[in-house]
């Protein structure tokens, strides 16, 4: 199938991928009266005096604000917010098949960092939680911590955080199969971006050996100036070793390559210098860095893409429904580290010693065990950070 044709065929037809509908009868004059004028002003007086009741007496507690600044499309790139508004309506559509979650796309048409972090604050009354999506790095990283100082409701920057939390789970299980410590394990990223710098923090609060991250002007280390400031950042607590060079010099000798970055930018060679049953996650999507038969031809014992039509996708639908899902649940005030690892733990743990294999370290994306696996990990987090309100 040409998917690029028939989407666009599909899309024409669809008109949207998602829309308001309403949860309360409108036949009668009675139906009017208590949904909207006289009735209504009655949850309104009552929200006045206590505006957690938002969360009980309107659709607020289900409601998740999926939210672009159209500057990194899905591989496209700076496309503008119009122009992303597919992306992130498919986004609500997930989020409601995988998680129940009600989700809303707002495309804001600016680049700046205040302003669209005083839009999203000045409508979060209205959301029970922000899903941040495709903003480009690094000002993702400034959104994110200035919404999560200003809002009291979980904001979750998919890009980072969903992508780490399976990526963490696939290496857990890759691991347990090639039979090597998690500990002693070293990581090469490629890619320093958004994705690349939250998969690495992730995996060190985990307690990987070491991680060494690349982007396309070589080895993050400390004293490189074309490094921005997230980048100078994780200079300082990674790459114990203080390489300095090309990627092709950082994949000698490590157990795990992960690549977010760009298509056939590794070598089966390159992979051959990587240690004895070397792990290969190459996630550029359409095209990975290294095809799954090129990445075994150099050694790799276990590999995973982004692609559905290979073994082990590496796909965020496995992450982000039941993180909000969980969030929602317990009516979290923020989604926080413990709440990531537990999530990234309950997926890792739903592939079973007799089903681990090369070709199985990670559930399917449509494992219907797995939303509610995660939700229940999340939900559980919640409470014992003491960020859950019910």
């Amino acid at each position: 199938m040409d998917y690029a044709k028939e989407s666009l065929r599909l899309h024409k037809e669809w008109k949207g991928k998602i829309e308001v509908v309403t949860r309360v009868p409108a036949e009668n004059k009675e139906d009017l009266s208590l949904a909207y004028t006289p009735g209504v002003a009655q949850p309104c007086l009552e929200i006045q005096k206590d505006i957690n009741k938002s969360y009980e007496l309107t659709r607020r507690w289900n409601l998740c604000l999926v939210v672009t600044d159209g500057s990194a499309i899905l591989g496209l790139g700076n496309i503008g917010p119009e122009a992303g508004m597919p992306v992130m309506e498919g986004k609500c559509a997930l989020f409601k098949a995988f998680g129940d979650v009600d989700a809303f796309p707002l495309c804001i048409k600016s680049n700046d960092v205040d302003e669209i972090v005083n839009t999203i604050y000045l409508i979060s009354g209205s959301f029970g939680g922000i899903n941040l999506e495709d903003i480009s790095a690094p000002r993702c990283f400034e959104i994110e911590k200035k919404l999560k100082e200003k809002c009291d409701i979980p904001v979750f920057h998919d890009d980072q955080h969903g992508t780490a939390i399976v990526v963490a789970a696939g290496l857990t299980n890759a691991l347990r199969y090639v039979h090597k410590e998690f500990s002693e394990a070293k990581v090469v990223i490629n890619g320093a971006g958004s994705a690349g710098i939250s998969i690495c923090r992730l995996l060190l609060e985990l307690g990987i050996g070491d991680v060494v991250l690349v982007d396309r002007n070589g080895i993050l280390a400390p004293g490189e100036e074309w490094m921005n400031p997230a980048q100078k950042e994780m200079a300082e607590i990674t790459n114990k070793e203080r390489l300095h060079g090309d990627l092709k010099t950082a994949m000698k000798g490590r157990d795990i390559f992960v690549g977010v970055s760009a298509p056939n930018i590794v070598t089966s060679e390159m992979v051959s210098t990587m240690a004895d049953d070397a792990i290969v996650f190459a996630m550029a999507n359409p095209t990975p860095e290294i095809m799954p038969d090129e990445a075994k031809k150099g050694g790799a014992k276990v590999v995973a893409t982004g692609r559905s039509d290979f073994p082990n996708q590496i796909n965020n639908v496995l992450v982000f429904p039941g993180v909000f899902r969980g969030a929602f649940d317990v009516r979290a005030s923020d989604i926080n580290e413990e709440m990531k690892i537990a999530a990234s733990k309950a997926i890792a743990a739903l592939i079973s010693d007799e089903e681990l294999s090369a070709d199985n370290i990670i559930p399917k994306a449509f494992d219907k065990r797995v939303g509610p696996a995660v939700a229940k990990a999340v939900a559980e987090a919640a409470g014992r950070t003491g960020v859950a309100r019910i």
